[in-house]
C-alpha cells in the first residue's frame, strides 16, 4: 500500500486535507530496518517523528551500569516522536531499535511544523500522548508493585494468548526477557525454573509449554 493511502485512513493524518497528505507522502523518508538495527540512540537530540508501516520498534532504556529495560513496543500504524521534535535541546530518553524487520516513514520537525502550527494534527497527537502516558503508567505500576515472578508470568501469558497452541517458541533470549520485565538474565533463568517446578509451565531448549493457565494467571495478578 502506498504511503499516501495509509495517511488517508490513519487516525492521526486522516483529518488533513488531501494536498497536505500528499505533501507528507512526498516529504517522508521511508526507511527499512533489519531486526536489531538502531533507529535512534538514547541521549541523542532527535527531532523526528515516525509512522511504522511494517514490523515493530522497541524502546529500550539503558542505565549507567549497562542494564537494559524494554519500556514499550510500537507496532504497525503506531507513531513515535523524539522530545526534540517539540522542544529543541531535549534528548531522547530511550534507544529505538527494530524488534523485527520494520519499515518506517520518518519526518523531520521542519516538514511537519507547518501542519502542527495550523492545528490539523495537533489534537490527534495530544490524544496519542495521553495513550502513551497511560501505557507507561501500567509498566511503572508493574515494576514498582509486582514481584519478578508476577511480571514474568504476565509476559508469558501475553505470548501464550497470541497463539492457540499451548507451546510457544523461545524467540526471546534471557537478556531480552530480562529487559522486558526489569531484571537480570540470572533472575529470569531462576524464575522460569521456579514456574516449571510448580507445574505452571514446561521449559525446553526451544519452547515454553503452558501447563497451568489459571495458576499462571493468578500469579500474574498477584493472587
Amino acid at each position: 500500500m502506498k504511503l499516501f493511502d495509509v495517511l488517508q485512513t490513519h487516525s492521526v493524518f486522516a483529518s488533513l486535507e488531501e494536498e497536505e497528505q500528499m505533501y507528507l507522502a512526498q516529504h517522508a523518508r521511508v526507511h527499512p530496518y533489519q531486526k536489531g538495527e538502531v533507529v535512534a540512540v538514547q541521549g541523542d537530540e532527535w527531532p523526528h517523528l515516525f509512522l511504522i508501516l511494517k514490523g515493530e520498534i522497541q524502546a529500550v532504556k539503558v542505565s549507567p551500569e549497562g542494564r537494559a529495560l524494554m519500556v514499550t513496543t510500537f507496532s504497525r500504524n503506531e507513531i513515535f516522536w523524539g522530545p526534540a521534535f517539540f522542544e529543541e535541546g531535549l534528548l531522547l530518553p530511550v534507544t529505538l531499535e527494530a524488534a523485527q524487520p520494520a519499515t518506517l516513514a520518518i519526518w523531520s520537525r521542519a516538514v511537519l511544523e507547518p501542519l502542527l502550527v495550523k492545528g490539523g494534527i495537533g489534537w490527534a497527537l495530544a490524544r496519542l500522548m495521553l495513550q502513551y502516558m497511560l501505557r507507561a503508567n501500567i509498566l511503572l505500576e508493574r515494576l514498582a508493585f509486582q514481584p519478578v515472578t508476577a511480571r514474568l508470568a504476565h509476559l508469558l501469558l501475553e505470548h501464550f494468548q497470541a497463539t492457540e497452541s499451548p507451546a510457544i517458541p523461545r524467540t526471546l533470549t534471557l537478556d531480552e526477557i530480562a529487559a522486558r520485565i526489569g531484571t537480570t538474565r540470572e533472575v529470569v533463568c531462576r524464575t522460569l525454573y521456579y514456574l516449571a517446578d510448580r507445574n505452571m509451565i514446561e521449559v525446553t531448549r526451544t519452547e515454553f509449554i503452558l501447563v497451568d493457565r489459571e495458576g499462571l494467571k493468578h500469579l500474574a495478578e498477584g493472587s
